[in-house]
Parts: structure tokens; sequence; C-alpha cells
């Protein structure tokens, strides 16, 4: 039976058409909000799940966040519904990488954001406070809130605690243990996989779950102090939901939107940090991405590729972090987190301090009001006194990438260049999986100034992009082992974990016929970081490359237009994929149109 605060709770309702009310109805008396509300705007949770530790913290936060908001429009009495939280796919890039399921992994981005997107419009979502875990779910959710571009603000989950060796006491990550993969002793390679990651949260070092949190919380969408506690600090359930509600309620009262807080100059300030924090060469495909959806094309509204190793070249890497350092993110944080290393790079003049952010403050009052500590020269360093001298990223150009975008982390060379000049000799593969097994089983093979060209693993090739942590690991222990230089290029991508030279992103990639797919074993590869170039010493001869260009075209037409080392695609999403996807330098994703 009706209760008297029901009828007049009714009595406030006007409702036009009761068969679209009384689910909005039954809901809100499900979740204990006033359904007198029903037709106020719309405020919503919504967080990321997949199968891996980097998303177990994640519906604790999400419930937290939801109770933050209840209480919240209960107290002030918010003219907004409250709907119950949503969740979206995320995939696993640790537990899925050197196996072809890895194909999946950027295409999560994809599909992130179009359920997002989906959520947001169906339901007339006004404001929303997104929850993120793992890598590409984070970035397909900014790029659907950027799309609808409503009132919203994102909260890391956080990233995991580093493991310790129980015999050495030595810290271990997932890094560590892809790298423990060419260990002959069995009982090596299970103590690692029983030790590495213990607890919950994304990756802990500087790979690509920090680097874009950094990157997201720089660009202003989620608070900076936010970012680097670990994924089990209690600050993320105990204060940090309040604090979001403020940021959101904020946003709201003075028309605040995400598109007007992603803007070149933000985009420009939360590149440099990822360069400055030897960030992960994912930066590259997702702030593309991230500006394609405020409507901004990063290379003309905020900075070519020669303006961006200009700026890689002046930048000095101020973190000492895995993969190419000592410390994780726990480190960082215990020394000011975020607010410092943004702080140390606005004293020197590297930052614009008066973009907007989700707090509604500019960056630098953002840091004012922080008061973060000053570097402590071991963990964060300052620009002055640096970790590394240059930055961690370049684009490199050449005649196997003639338009450019393929990209290197300098931040993690470990030796090979004499004078910033690498020539190696072509070694080719047409597939990760077969690089993979000529490691396993035969990796005497491999010798001192090899290039390895993985290919047709591109954005259209796998497709889907995958990472190449796997191989790169394998390499990067078979080079420590041996004192010699590996290189590696690839239409493919590159962990943040990756280390050594490595190059990826090369374009046009080989499925669509762009160099890299004209390259034979014993070709003569040179890059050169002087000149931001990537070259293949054969193919300058014009003869050369007219005569593979053919062979390559007749055996595409003999194979019905795709090329047999390409593998065939049945997955309905794979096939999506493979028709529809952008080129790297466009964010690697898949086309709208």
């Amino acid at each position: 039976m009706e209760n008297s605060t029901d009828r007049k709770r009714s009595a406030n309702l006007l409702s036009s058409n009761p068969g679209r009310d009384v689910q909005r109805v039954g809901t809100a008396r499900f979740l204990g909000e006033d359904v007198a509300k029903i037709h106020d705007p719309v405020w919503a949770v919504l967080g990321n799940l997949g199968d891996s530790q980097c998303y177990l913290g994640v519906q604790d936060k999400v419930a937290a966040v939801q109770a933050a908001m209840s209480r919240r429009i209960a107290r002030d009495d918010l003219q907004v519904r409250l709907i119950a939280p949503t969740f979206t796919v995320g995939v696993s890039d640790g537990q899925l990488n050197g196996t072809p399921e890895m194909r999946f992994s950027l295409i999560g981005r994809e599909l992130v954001n179009d359920a997002a997107s989906v959520h947001v419009a169906a339901n007339r979502v006004a404001g929303l406070i997104g929850v993120v875990a793992c890598d590409k779910p984070p970035v397909g959710t900014v790029a659907a809130l950027l799309e609808q571009n409503v009132p919203s603000v994102i909260l890391s989950d956080g990233s995991i605690k580093p493991g310790h060796d129980p015999d050495t006491g030595e810290r271990i990550d997932l890094v560590a243990a892809f790298q423990a993969a060419s260990d002959p002793d069995d009982e090596a390679r299970a103590q690692i996989a029983l030790h590495a990651c213990p607890g919950q949260g994304s990756c802990g070092g500087m790979f690509t779950y920090n680097t874009m949190q950094s990157f997201i919380g720089v660009l202003g969408l989620e608070p900076l102090h936010m970012v680097a506690p670990t994924s089990d600090d209690p600050r993320r359930i105990a204060e940090f939901p309040d604090q979001l509600v403020d940021c959101l309620v904020t946003m709201a009262e003075r028309g605040i939107r995400p598109r007007d807080i992603v803007t070149p100059a933000s985009l420009r300030n939360a590149l440099t940090v990822a360069i400055a924090m030897g960030g992960s060469t994912n930066v590259m495909l997702h702030s593309v991405e991230i500006a394609r959806a405020a409507g901004i094309d990063l290379w003309e509204d905020v900075l070519s590729q020669d303006e961006f190793n200009a700026l890689s070249r002046r930048l000095p890497v101020i973190v000492n972090m895995r993969p190419f350092g000592s410390y994780s993110m726990v480190d960082v944080d215990a020394e000011g987190g975020l607010p410092t290393v943004v702080s140390e790079l606005l004293s020197a003049g590297y930052l614009d301090g008066d973009t907007i952010t989700c707090t509604g403050e500019t960056l630098g009052e953002q840091i004012e009001r922080l008061a973060p500590p000053a570097a402590d020269h071991r963990v964060i360093h300052s620009a002055s006194q640096p970790f590394k001298d240059t930055g961690g990223l370049r684009l490199l150009r050449g005649n196997l990438a003639p338009d450019g975008g393929a990209i290197l982390k300098l931040a993690g060379v470990e030796g090979g260049m004499a004078g910033g000049v690498f020539t190696g000799t072509a070694r080719v593969f047409n597939s990760e999986r077969a690089l993979i097994e000529a490691l396993d089983d035969r990796p005497d093979d491999f010798q001192d100034n090899d290039m390895v060209v993985i290919r047709y693993e591109g954005p259209r090739g796998a497709p889907g992009m995958p990472e190449m942590l796997d191989p790169t690991s394998k390499i990067t222990t078979l080079c420590r082992q041996r004192g010699i230089t590996i290189a590696l290029m690839t239409d493919a991508r590159f962990s943040g974990g990756s280390v050594g030279l490595v190059i990826g992103h090369v374009a046009p990639e080989a499925l669509l016929g762009g160099p890299i797919a004209l390259v034979e074993d014993g070709d003569a590869i040179t890059v050169d970081i002087n000149d931001d170039r990537i070259d293949c010493v054969q193919l300058a001869d014009p003869a050369v490359f007219a005569g593979r260009t053919a062979a390559w075209t007749a055996a595409v037409t003999s194979n019905g237009g795709l090329h047999p080392d390409a593998t065939p695609v049945t997955h309905r999403v794979l096939k999506r994929m493979r028709a529809t996807a952008l080129p790297a330098l466009l964010g690697g994703g898949m086309s709208a149109g």
C-alpha cells in the first residue's frame, strides 16, 4: 500500500508517460533515491572490469563513489537523479602478451569507448565519475566522455605494489617476470611467478598504466594527488570519493565540460610530463585518440613531430622508475606523487600553469594548494639535476617510415649506439609467434647488431596491433646475458615495460604494403637519432624498391587480396578492426566513419 511519503512524492511527479516512468520509479526506490527526481538530470558512476589484478579494486571504489554521490544528493538536495553504476569490459595485457588474444587489447580501448558512449547517451547522463584500471580502458573511457562532453571526473584505481623475491628480498614485478621467461631454471621461473605481483592494482612501474594515468591527471581530468597512491591505499575509499563529488559539483555549477579542460595547451602539458617521466610509447597512440575525441588534431593543433622531438631533446627524464630505473609508483607517491613531478616541471618553465582542471582550479593553482614537497633526488629528480639528460621518446622517419611516427623510447635503450647511430642486419619474421619460437628454440642464432623485424602485426595486420612485451623481454635477457645488442622494429607496438633498442608503430604497416613489408633478411637497417631517421640501405635503390613492391603486389593478388604471410581472421571484432583500423599516427583505433 502506498504510504504518505510516496503520496507526497507522487503529487510532485508529473508523468506524461507512466510506461516510461514506472521503471525509473522502481529503480529509484531500489537504490534508495527520491522518486520525485526521476525527471532530473542523471548522474552516474562507471567502472572498468576485466580478468586480472588490475581490476580487482574497481568495484569497491565504484561502490564508495556511488555512496558519496548518494549522500551529497540527499544532503544538498541536488536536483539530479543517481542511477545504478555500470561497468565496461577490460582485458589483461600482462596475461595476454605473447598470445593471439593480445590482439584484443587495443581493440578493448575502442569497445570501452562504445560501451561508455552508449551508456552516457542512452541514459542522458549529465554528470559522471569514472573509476578506471589497466591502460586501454581508461583511454576508451576518457575518449567517450570527451565525445559526449558531459561534466566528468576520472579516478584511477591505483597501481600494484612491487613483489619481493622471498630468498633475496629483491623487488620484482611483471616485467621482471617476463624477462625471467628465458631462465632455464624451472624453480626460478616458478618462484618469480608466485611472488612478482602480490595484491591488487595495475602495473606499478612507468609502464603504460601509470603513463596514461599521469597523462590524464596533468590533462586535468583527475585530481593530481589521486594518481600515485596504490590501489589498496585507504584514501581511495575513505577520502577520494567525496573529493571527486566536490569536483563534479564544481564542474556542473560552473559549466565546465571535458572539452573545456582538454585543450591544445593541456595536451602539450600532458605529453611533456609523459616524456619527462620516461613514459610508454603507447602514449603516442592514446594521446592522438584523446585529442581526436576532443575535436583536436594532435599533430596540427598541439605540436608537430619535429616539435615533439625538439621537446624531447631538451626535456630531461626526472624520475628513476622501472623499467629503465629502480623504483615504482608507490615510491613516487611516498616522495610527493605526481604533484611533485608537475611542480618541478612548472618551476622549470616546461608547463603551462593556466590550464583549467576538474577541480575548478588551474594546474598552477592546484599545485599551489597541494603544496607538494621538493624533489628528493632519489626517486623524483629536479629538471636541473635530472635522472637522465634527454627525454624518453623520439619519433623517427625515413624510407621505412615515410610519414614519420615510428617510435623509440630512448629512456629504455641499454646500448648499441655509437654516436647516436645503430646499423644492424635484418632478421625478418612475419609474425610475433615466429620470433618467439626462434628465441625459444634457437637463441644462439641471434647475433650482435641483428635488427629483428616483426611485421604483419599492425593495426590492420594482426589485426589489433599487439604489444611485443614477450619477445622484447626475451631479447633483453639474451642481450644482457651475452653482452650484445639486438634491435627490433615492428609495425606493432610495445608495452611500457619493454626496454632496449626497439622501434614500433612503423608505418605504413606491412599489410598495406608499407616499406617494412619489403625488407629482406640481410638488409642493412640504420637508426640515427641525430637526424631522427630509420632507413633500409637496400630500399634506397629505386630499382630494388620497385622490384620488391611488384613481387609483394603479385603475392597479394594471387592470394585473393590478402598477403599470404598475413593471418586470416574470422572473429567479428577482429574483422571490424582489420576493415577500419586507422594508422598508428592517427591513434590506431577503429574509424568511426
